[in-house]
């Protein structure tokens, strides 16, 4: 068995061990994924709270091939009435990985005078990929400077791109999906860099 095969069986069974619709989230994958082998992949599942303090799951599985990055997210939606059954909307997106324009990795690490490169794991890291499609602005009021000035000075802004931002953490997620994210983030490098050139 080729080691792209294995990485397609362990994505697979790293979306059954969620336990989160995992029929329905594979088969969004898979159609994806078509034939191409799985190169990496890291499989987040995740609860929050709404604000009628009701308990929503949604997962995200990033998978690698050697042409593309498949993305796809799943939402658990509650029921309309109080007798209905819960819903689940998924969607992929599959993107070349020529497409991907930046892969932003930020690592917290608690106590950096103590940090050992190698050894050492983030307790918290947030991976931010974009490829173009989704933008972020953020806007604040402009200020000349001036404390006693009340004259409307206009927005200053920055625009940057935010198709997909992912936080994980060792107290919420455990050292082993920090690792997992640390080393996808790794491989999408690669195969962006590899694709760029």
């Amino acid at each position: 068995m080729t080691e792209t095969r294995v990485m397609t069986e362990d994505l697979r069974a790293a979306i059954e061990r969620s336990g989160y619709y995992p029929g329905l989230v594979t088969d969004a994958v898979a159609t994806a994924l078509g034939q191409e082998p799985v190169t990496a992949f890291f499989v987040h599942h995740d609860a929050i709270f709404d604000p009628g303090m009701e308990v929503r799951r949604h997962m995200t599985v990033l998978a690698l091939t050697p042409t593309r990055l498949v993305y796809s997210h799943t939402d658990e939606h509650p029921a309309d009435d109080p007798q209905g059954r819960p819903r689940a909307e998924t969607s992929t997106e599959a993107i070349r990985s020529s497409r991907v324009t930046s892969v932003s990795l930020t690592r917290v690490v608690p106590d950096p005078a103590t940090y050992v490169a190698g050894v050492t794991m983030p307790s918290e890291v947030i991976l931010t990929i974009g490829w173009n499609v989704l933008s972020h602005v953020e806007l604040e009021p402009a200020h000349c400077g001036d404390e006693t000035c009340e004259a409307d000075h206009g927005y200053l802004g920055t625009i940057t791109a935010d198709d997909l931002t992912l936080r994980v953490s060792e107290a919420a997620d455990g050292e082993d999906a920090v690792r997992q994210v640390l080393q996808f983030s790794t491989a999408l490098n690669d195969a962006t860099a590899r694709a760029g050139s």
